[in-house]
């Protein structure tokens, strides 16, 4: 196999072949509603946030609504997303902070983003990537994670670590949609407990491939 170097390429276009309209499945208006939905979408699927989201968004349209709103409150519209209480606390601070600081406009950069309550880097590159079209980094979510050590593209659990490594592999123009594509992809044909790796379109770029087919354990 060679070096994820002289891999990376073919698999970036291999995998825009295939998901040509790769986006994130999280439904949203504007950025407020991507931060939102970001911090929800936490150990949850993107199908029970979807659920969640719009009567969410009828109720809190504004940054300064969510920042308003009574916790206990907001603690029951979420309830479903789990983890309601620590998400309903970050969801009012970083609404607080983006109308104290920021007048009531989600920021749009790195620096900024990490500062809010609730939000590192993965989310903070969804809201750019997805809200504003930028990319400053590559969010590392699970699907990014398993297939960035199933492709041989990172070894570390960590994501910072593995955001680290991809940066220096993929090239900035790619950095905007890798993620989804990722994403995509794993929801597709790598899922985290079998993968479909017979049917897989990377199967001769992945040098996780033979193992996995010969009942190899799925990293």
């Amino acid at each position: 196999m060679e070096p994820a170097p002289r891999r990376i390429g073919r698999i970036i276009e291999l995998l825009r072949e295939h998901y040509p309209q790769a986006r994130t499945a999280l439904e949203f208006r504007n950025p407020l509603q991507i931060l939102i939905a970001t911090i929800l979408a936490a150990q949850c699927t993107d199908e029970r946030v979807n659920r969640i989201t719009p009567g969410l968004f009828r109720k809190y349209p504004t940054a300064a609504a969510f920042a308003g709103a009574d916790r206990t409150e907001l603690e029951q519209e979420i309830r479903s997303a789990g983890f309601f209480r620590n998400k309903a606390k970050n969801i009012i601070g970083a609404a607080r902070r983006i109308v104290e600081t920021y007048g009531g406009a989600v920021p749009d950069s790195m620096e900024a983003l990490v500062t809010l309550p609730g939000v590192a880097r993965k989310t903070a590159n969804i809201v750019l990537a997805a809200g504003y079209g930028k990319a400053e980094g590559i969010a590392v979510d699970t699907h990014a994670g398993r297939l960035s050590r199933r492709l041989g593209l990172s070894r570390h659990e960590d994501p910072v670590k593995v955001e680290r490594d991809l940066l220096k592999l993929v090239p900035k123009d790619d950095w905007l949609d890798f993620n989804f594509l990722l994403v995509e992809h794993g929801r597709a044909l790598c899922p985290a407990r079998k993968p479909k790796c017979p049917d897989c379109f990377l199967r001769r770029l992945c040098p996780s491939a033979a193992a996995l087919i010969s009942g190899g354990k799925p990293k």
